[in-house]
């Protein structure tokens, strides 16, 4: 099953648009428990609620070899029909893509990957000609640099825009797999209203839900598709952080529920 038809599938069944992010810094796991007992406890506790998982890479491989280690046990540990999008935000000349795309793609068997277009569409390519995978392509991204460069206006073409929206469009001709969606901050609802409208077939993923105050009912209002989809919504820190002692597994099902009703009530 490709990634976009495994998505639409679980979060039928877990009535869902609620992605986990796995980003655990051990600075701030319980006392006593390891890194991938945590994982494994905040996926038992959370596997009925989401319709995704989204491990970053970073809090992995700064561990080293044991960190990818422990990396590749967490993606085996999720639920087959569950889809896993790797944050991976890679992007480079094409060998080197083709490197990082069989790394994600082939070893850890993530069904997804997040992705930089800086380099162009050469370097995106050996991503998505994987059709069964999904590239999410990084758009207007959650923090406060986006500004630097993605909200800047270019021209083109005597066509003046920002070039986010340069992405978004670019990542329109790229998509001859359909197996390309877009990386959109939820604390910008009128950006994601504008790209909903030009870009009505993307899906969407959200970070900056949570922890970074994303307003969650703008962010739906305005990225909504016509079918009430579209959207895969991200918490991190404020579900695997709702408490740091040993109820913390429970306390993470809780805040995940409520999440997920919260998202619910808006669709």
């Amino acid at each position: 099953m490709d990634f976009f038809s495994q998505l639409k599938a679980t979060t039928q069944k877990n009535h869902s648009l609620l992605c986990v992010g796995l980003d655990p810094d051990t600075s701030l796991l319980p006392s006593g428990i390891s890194l991938l007992d945590f994982n494994k406890a905040i996926i038992d506790a959370t596997a009925d609620k989401v319709c995704a998982y989204k491990p970053n890479l970073a809090f992995f491989e700064s561990k080293g070899a044991r960190g990818w280690e422990i990396l590749q046990q967490t993606i085996e540990y999720i639920p087959r029909e569950i889809p896993v999008i790797a944050d991976a935000k890679r992007g480079d000349i094409g060998n080197t893509s083709k490197a990082y795309a069989k790394a994600i793609f082939e070893y850890l068997g993530a069904g997804a990957i997040t992705v930089s277009p800086y380099l162009g569409y050469d370097s995106l390519t050996p991503f998505t000609k994987y059709e069964n995978k999904a590239v999410f392509v990084l758009c207007l991204t959650s923090n406060q640099g986006a500004a630097d460069f993605q909200l800047q206006v270019i021209k083109e073409k005597d066509q003046e825009r920002a070039l986010y929206q340069a992405v978004a469009e670019k990542a329109e001709l790229w998509n001859t797999n359909r197996n390309i969606g877009l990386v959109v901050g939820a604390n910008y609802p009128s950006e994601i209203k504008s790209l909903r409208y030009k870009h009505p077939n993307f899906t969407f993923l959200v970070p900056g839900i949570g922890a970074q105050k994303g307003d969650l009912k703008a962010v739906m209002d305005a990225g909504l598709n016509t079918s009430g989809h579209g959207l895969i919504i991200n918490s991190s820190r404020q579900i695997l952080y709702s408490s740091r002692e040993k109820d913390f597994a429970f306390a993470a099902a809780a805040t995940a529920e409520t999440l997920r009703c919260e998202i619910n009530q808006y669709r």
